[in-house]
């Protein structure tokens, strides 16, 4: 026997051992699809039972929440008409953003004695980082008064 029928021989298979292994990795190959698949659709369904399960609880929420937003909208807008507002209605403007009101006592007698910014709150509301952050600048005396006069004339044609 001569070295290249010996090479053969070495790398020769049984046909019938070839078709067997085929087989059984076709088949572990169909098994492994078939799990996943299996696999796939109880997560979904069991996705499914938890979504309606926890659907009444989370919607109950958001009904809270948005009640609690629109309140508070609300009394925001009606504050200075509540009892112990400490300003006087007509001396006082709503801004909304970074803050509810910006107050001018005395202004309704003509001379505005000092400007106060007002932040509304409802309930358990607290700062945000910006009203937070705001109500430092003010304490810190990092307020000041700016003119700015528009232009009277047209500037380019407008």
């Amino acid at each position: 026997m001569t070295t290249a029928q010996s090479i053969v021989n070495a790398f020769a298979f049984d046909p019938v051992l070839v078709a067997t292994a085929v087989l059984v990795a076709c088949l572990f190959a169909i098994g492994v699809a078939l799990g996943m698949a299996l696999g796939r659709r109880a997560g979904m369904a069991e996705a499914e039972r938890d979504f309606e399960r926890k659907l009444p609880s989370e919607r109950d929420d958001a009904v809270k929440r948005s009640r609690a937003v629109i309140g508070g909208l609300m009394a925001e807008q009606l504050a200075p008409w509540l009892p112990g507002f400490p300003f006087d209605p007509t001396e006082v403007r709503f801004i909304g953003k970074p803050v509810d009101f910006v107050a001018f006592p005395g202004a309704s007698t003509g001379e505005v004695r000092e400007v106060v910014l007002v932040e509304v709150k409802s309930g358990d509301a607290k700062l945000s980082g910006v009203e937070r952050s705001l109500r430092a600048a003010i304490e810190a005396g990092a307020v000041r008064y700016v003119e700015y006069r528009a232009p009277s004339r047209r500037v380019n044609g407008i």
